[in-house]
């Protein structure tokens, strides 16, 4: 047996404040996860179910963070997700959705519900724009097997050139009172259509507008990470989701620094050496260091600290999540690859002890899970509003494709439906509910405010600065009671903090 070392959590310690010049208003809060990642608030979305759908993965990427999209669901339906995702906003749309004259009117309307769009460019299978049509074309449509281009708009189509700017597109929109832009390039046989190559649309611009911080791609689409577990369905997974688009694979494990885990990140950087790759969870340095031998981008860190898991309660295994972020952060440092706070997050200044810690961003769950953008409905108890939140570890997460993730999935399989058989299932986590946060946009809005007002009271202008400057104390246990609120009795709750033990 080892020597027993001591481990903290983030309420074991607490930053020094020091000299600073720096306002909050004027730090830098973006973080590089990665050349192809860059986002403008360090913040991930857990790959859970009750968490991250394709509604919460682009209200994040517009904050400027990553939704990383859960894979207990079928392959096509996560790959729609991520499409979704991709095709929500774009400052110019390289690849736009089109349809043909012939098609049946019963397509475009599928085609309109599935990407939240209001219509589309029709082109011939040349490639050529023969006409718009739009929900208002379709308004009065009773036969949805109509063709297209009975109801398309094919006189005077407003068009632009290639090499249109952003600005131009808006005013040229603006003038003509439309809504799409398509942007052509003279045809061959020297017709009156051109060659569809992409297209503007006023509420894309509109969008980055009011939405500048947004993290995208370099093609101007919303970014967006997704999970997969392992094997033959994971490498089947992977593949549709590059299809799609996605920025970032995360491989889901409850133990990422395993055989079978790294075997798999090997692979499928092998594949596709031009997804980011994240590998998790982990928990030392040891563990990054073998993560980054076997193609990993990013490294997840954190085994146990979650507010639903239960995993250190049932194997006797974890690391307090402070202590497990500083040493695999300094790894990760050291091997220039970025690493994730996954878990333990419950105030705003966790998250600045985590990214002053070394971490390259946070991800959190629980934040997010209660908000309007979270996969469930709102249920009311007790006259306050609430929203499920699960652990992937739980029994129905479990049983709903998240098995694997605990070397369960054969478990999982034999048990099918009946709810006896799953007593067979060893769950690391549990179910709840969490009060209603209202829009993602508030919660983000009250995270960044923190993590600036952090990086004020240290002197640190960027992230890594506050890395740098970074001096912890640890706290006793009546130190952490006099951080909380006390001797009071709160009447009026403030939207970025909630007295600890009050549901």
């Amino acid at each position: 047996m080892s020597d027993i070392t001591e481990a903290l959590s983030y309420d074991d310690v607490l930053l020094a404040p020091q000299a600073s010049a720096v306002l909050p208003r004027d730090v830098d809060v973006s973080a590089r996860l990665h050349a192809n990642v860059q986002l403008s608030l360090p913040l991930l979305s857990a790959a859970m179910d009750k968490v991250t759908e394709a509604g919460m993965a682009i209200a994040l990427a517009r904050q400027g963070g990553l939704g990383v999209v859960h894979k207990s669901a079928p392959v096509e339906v996560q790959a729609g997700m991520v499409e979704a995702v991709k095709r929500s906003e774009s400052g110019f749309i390289i690849d736009p959705v089109t349809l043909r004259p012939e098609e049946p009117v019963g397509k475009a309307f599928d085609l309109m519900a599935k990407f939240r769009v209001s219509g589309f460019p029709v082109v011939d299978p040349a490639g050529r724009l023969v006409g718009i049509v739009t929900n208002r074309d379709l308004r009065l449509v009773e036969d949805d097997g109509t063709p297209v281009r009975e109801h398309m708009t094919t006189r005077g189509l407003i068009t632009a050139a290639v090499g249109t700017t952003l600005e131009q597109a808006r005013d040229l929109m603006q003038e003509h009172r439309v809504e799409k832009l398509p942007i052509v390039e003279p045809a061959d046989t020297g017709d009156e259509h051109g060659l569809l190559v992409g297209m503007f649309t006023f509420k894309d611009i509109e969008k980055v507008r009011k939405y500048p911080s947004a993290a995208k791609d370099a093609r101007g689409r919303l970014l967006c990470g997704a999970a997969v577990g392992v094997g033959p369905e994971g490498e089947e997974r992977a593949e549709a989701l590059v299809a799609a688009g996605v920025d970032l694979l995360g491989i889901d494990s409850a133990h990422g620094h395993s055989a079978g885990i790294l075997e798999f990140a090997a692979k499928l950087k092998d594949r596709h050496p031009d997804v980011v790759l994240m590998v998790g969870n982990v928990a030392t340095g040891d563990a990054v260091r073998a993560c980054a031998d076997h193609g990993a981008d990013v490294v997840k860190v954190g085994v146990g600290p979650g507010s639903i898991c239960t995993t250190r309660v049932v194997t006797g295994v974890g690391m307090p999540q402070f202590t497990a972020v500083l040493e695999c952060a300094r790894v990760g440092n050291e091997l220039g690859v970025a690493t994730v706070a996954d878990g333990g997050i419950r105030y705003s200044g966790d998250v600045v002890k985590a990214l002053a810690a070394g971490a390259t961003t946070v991800m959190v769950g629980n934040l997010l899970a209660g908000t309007d953008e979270s996969p469930g409905e709102q249920v009311l108890v007790g006259g306050r509003r609430y929203k499920e939140y699960r652990g992937m570890g739980s029994v129905e997460a479990m049983r709903s494709g998240s098995a694997d993730r605990y070397f369960q999935a054969e478990v999982a399989e034999r048990s099918g439906p009946s709810q006896a058989e799953a007593s067979k299932l060893v769950p690391e986590g549990v179910s709840g509910l969490l009060p209603y946060r209202g829009a993602v946009g508030e919660v983000t809005g009250q995270l960044e405010g923190g993590i600036r007002s952090g990086m004020g009271y240290l002197g640190a202008r960027t992230l890594p600065e506050l890395a740098e400057r970074a001096r912890f104390v640890r706290q006793s246990a009546a130190g952490a009671r006099e951080s909380h609120v006390h001797d009071v009795d709160v009447v009026h709750e403030a939207p970025n903090y909630q007295v600890p033990g009050r549901g």
